[in-house]
């Protein structure tokens, strides 16, 4: 398991999949005060959102390397026939992708929320909900990656599919950083994300082997 692990995780920061999220997530929080002007209170009121809204996308981007590139190598076959079952393999993409680019999203909230002139409460809530949220979105991208693997437009087609499945995570995650939100969207933001992790493994490793049958 930690092999497998290692491995997805050297894959994402040697195929530029670790890397693209994180420049795509700066440069949202860089060119999102162009957009609304310098007004420092207007930047903190709308730039917490602004940066959930980036977080979502930039999970998306990996979504076509995840599974597509060991299907079509016959790798998912090759471990498969060693005896590793595809919940293993789909739970080892899961814990890779969420390591390639939540921990790195959230040491990147750090400028970007200075680019927002966020203060520094809304950050350490920020900071939370991406904590909690960014596994959740981790397995999304999991499972659309699995059930699209091979197939044509996978891009557009995992953008249909995620974006309203993520708008729980998307609504809870705001709303911890609107005053008087915190703890109970904490809570509902870390059970809808704990229960897409739990779920994840196991529909991505059905997708995984009903794409070989």
């Amino acid at each position: 398991m930690i092999a497998l692990i290692a491995r997805e995780l050297r894959l994402a920061l040697t195929a530029g999949n670790a890397l693209l999220p994180l420049i795509f997530f700066l440069l949202v929080a860089a060119l999102f005060p162009f957009a609304v002007g310098p007004d420092a209170p207007l930047l903190a009121r709308t730039g917490g959102g602004a940066l959930w809204m980036a977080a979502l996308l930039a999970a998306l981007l990996p979504v076509e390397r995840l599974v597509e590139p060991d299907r079509a190598s016959g790798l998912l076959d090759q471990l498969a026939v060693r005896g590793i079952g595809d919940e293993t393999i789909a739970f080892a993409k899961l814990a890779g992708h969420w390591l390639s680019f939540g921990p790195p999203l959230m040491i990147a909230a750090f400028p970007a929320a200075a680019l927002m002139k966020l203060p520094g409460d809304i950050l350490l809530r920020l900071e939370i909900g991406l904590a909690a949220g960014t596994p959740g979105l981790a397995a999304l991208t999991l499972i659309v990656a699995a059930l699209t693997a091979g197939l044509r437009g996978t891009g557009a087609l995992a953008g249909l599919l995620i974006l309203p499945l993520a708008v729980p995570i998307l609504i809870f995650g705001a709303a911890m950083i609107e005053p008087g939100g915190g703890a109970g969207a904490a809570k509902l933001l870390g059970a809808v994300s704990l229960l897409l992790v739990a779920i994840a493994p196991f529909a991505a490793g059905a997708a995984i082997r009903a794409g070989r049958d």
